[in-house]
């Protein structure tokens, strides 16, 4: 089935599970496949420099399984560069990353970057990558993405979901107003427009509802919520208010 809004369905953190053990499961590869069944339009791993979850191997298992097309999260290091050209995944995405880091915080600084940007990726594109920023809700960012020859943009929705969590309201509606904003400006650069990061099931209608944006990638939040009600109906009520959001 073909969705007006993709779903990426991000499984790092079912190999950060493996990993806390050092065993062979839980499976991430096994969660990506059953993404697919519940709805998943695509998959979305991201190999860290220092492999705290997703390894090496994973990404090999799921080129090699998959049927929908995967999102492969990377900084934009040498090594990285070499191991998507290897693979030449349908989709690179470009991250910050830095090894403290819990998570990934903020956005990619692309207009401090463009040089080297644009040379990193030339021949991703080249070579038949669909080559995404990971970039804040900001003009600049997002003029500059156009510039370096980047296909995609994902607006980061940490702050937003952040904003709600802690009940500060004001500021969480002042930043969905910067998003719709960007996704707005993005598209009419010609960019095509995803969003994620921190979205559950409390935060992500009025991000699918806003009409440039055309995938969420979300992970996290289903790796928690299995642990209560299984990946596949988390999934799945996912797919639904995301659909129901469109409907409006």
């Amino acid at each position: 089935m073909t969705h007006d809004l993709r779903l990426g369905v991000n499984i790092d953190h079912v190999a950060t599970i493996r990993n806390a053990r050092g065993s062979a499961y839980p499976d991430p590869v096994r969660a990506a496949k059953l993404a697919e069944v519940a709805g998943a339009d695509g998959i979305t791993a991201h190999l860290r420099e220092d492999r705290r979850h997703i390894r090496d191997a994973d990404i090999d298992a799921l080129m090699s399984e998959l049927t929908v097309p995967l999102n492969f999260e990377m900084a934009a290091t040498s090594e990285m560069h070499a191991i998507a050209l290897k693979h030449t995944p349908h989709a690179v995405c470009l991250v910050p990353e830095r090894r403290e880091e819990r998570t990934t915080e903020g956005g990619l600084e692309v207009a401090k970057d463009q040089n080297r940007l644009s040379d990193y990726i030339g021949p991703l594109t080249d070579a038949g990558c669909r080559v995404s920023l990971f970039v804040a809700a900001d003009e600049l960012q997002l003029d500059a993405s156009k510039r370096v020859g980047a296909a995609v943009v994902e607006l980061h929705t940490g702050a937003y979901c952040d904003f709600h969590a802690e009940g500060r309201f004001a500021e969480r509606d002042a930043e969905l107003e910067r998003l719709r904003e960007s996704a707005a400006f993005a598209h009419s650069l010609g960019l095509e427009v995803h969003a994620g990061h921190g979205l559950t099931f409390e935060t992500v209608t009025p991000i699918a509802a806003i009409p440039e944006v055309k995938e969420l990638n979300i992970g996290h939040f289903f790796i928690a919520e299995a642990i209560f009600i299984g990946l596949d109906p988390a999934i799945r009520e996912m797919r639904r208010l995301m659909d129901d959001a469109r409907a409006v």
